[in-house]
């Protein structure tokens, strides 16, 4: 079975949310392609929080080498796929590197100013969405570039499925407490509109310690550090799914959320343009709060059309027909 490296930051490992999901679900396709994905991360300087100067951002990443490489060159790996900019690098000793950026130089991403000079020198890339496909060419100059979508649990999203469950108050949020997540946001949501319940879900538990900053209103519940199957279970009983975040490189639990029927709030930045459906819409900080009210009073429980585009675009399914296609290229050269 061949082997690919799969070099990853050791907090992105150890948290339930976009990056650990992608990891395991990329081990779990690729070896029904014949494909063995070994887990990279390097060991030292790594703080449990990623926005602590010199630790998880790329100043970090290029003190790590000597331990990546040497973890690449033990298991005799030839193919490495990164997900942080900082081991850009890494192409100058294994030929077969491609990035797959979790991240991406956008003002509005904490760290951009410090990605650049990383990306500057990518040649080689795979990204979950048309957009960053474009924006690579358009910023760096990247042309070989695949463009290939975290999917979903095509498993769960049956099995959860179920309209009679939802809570026609109940809008979720899936997020970080970070700015450009704006949690904050949520939280005045649910300040204005008492009547709604409203779930804020943490992919890590040092975020329940730092929401306690935060005077959280008695609608909010706070969920940290759910399983895929608690996610599903609680997206299905909710009625609107909402995202207010500034950007993304694929917002995975948007597509999780169109699978599920979820009528769907999100931004109208064009990082979103692939969360298009015939009831997702888009919205900003002048209008968000009536468009979820507006979603939430919806005659429309559900949305089977999104459900559809879901499953048509963003399933396990398309994921693992993405790999074999790389793959077969990737590995052969």
């Amino acid at each position: 079975m061949k082997k690919v490296g799969l070099v990853m930051r050791k907090i992105q490992f150890t948290e339930a949310q976009g990056p650990r999901v992608f990891a395991d679900r990329l081990k779990d396709i690729s070896r029904e392609l014949g494909v063995e994905i070994v887990f990279l991360s390097p060991e030292r300087n790594v703080s449990g929080y990623d926005w602590l100067p010199g630790f998880e951002h790329e100043k970090g990443d290029l003190v790590n080498y000597d331990i990546i490489l040497d973890q690449i060159h033990s298991q005799n790996i030839e193919h490495v796929i990164y997900t942080v900019s900082g081991f850009t690098f890494l192409k100058m000793f294994v030929k077969n590197s491609v990035l797959f950026p979790h991240s991406f130089p956008d003002p509005a991403l904490t760290g951009y100013e410090m990605m650049k000079p990383f990306y500057s020198i990518v040649d080689k890339a795979v990204v979950q969405t048309e957009f960053l496909k474009r924006e690579l060419h358009r910023n760096f100059g990247v042309t070989d570039v695949n463009v290939i979508p975290i999917g979903f649990n095509e498993d769960l999203a049956e099995r959860h499925f179920d309209p009679s469950q939802i809570v026609d108050n109940r809008v979720l949020w899936i997020g970080r407490d970070e700015e450009n997540r704006r949690p904050d946001l949520v939280l005045e949501y649910a300040r204005q509109n008492p009547d709604k319940e409203v779930y804020m879900v943490f992919g890590g538990r040092r975020y329940e310690e730092s929401m306690k900053k935060y005077d959280i209103p008695l609608n909010v519940k706070l969920r940290f550090a759910l399983t895929q199957d608690e996610i599903f279970a609680l997206m299905n009983s909710a009625k609107v799914y909402w995202s207010c975040s500034k950007f993304d490189t694929f917002a995975m639990p948007l597509t999780e959320a169109l699978a599920m029927g979820k009528i769907v709030v999100k931004p109208e930045h064009p990082c979103y343009d692939h969360i298009s459906s015939t009831h997702s819409f888009a919205g900003n900080e002048k209008n968000w709060f009536e468009l979820v009210n507006m979603a939430v009073a919806s005659s429309q429980k559900f949305s089977m059309d999104n459900r559809q585009y879901g499953f048509e675009k963003f399933s396990a399914t398309v994921m693992k027909q993405g790999y074999r296609d790389f793959f077969e290229n990737w590995l052969r050269a």
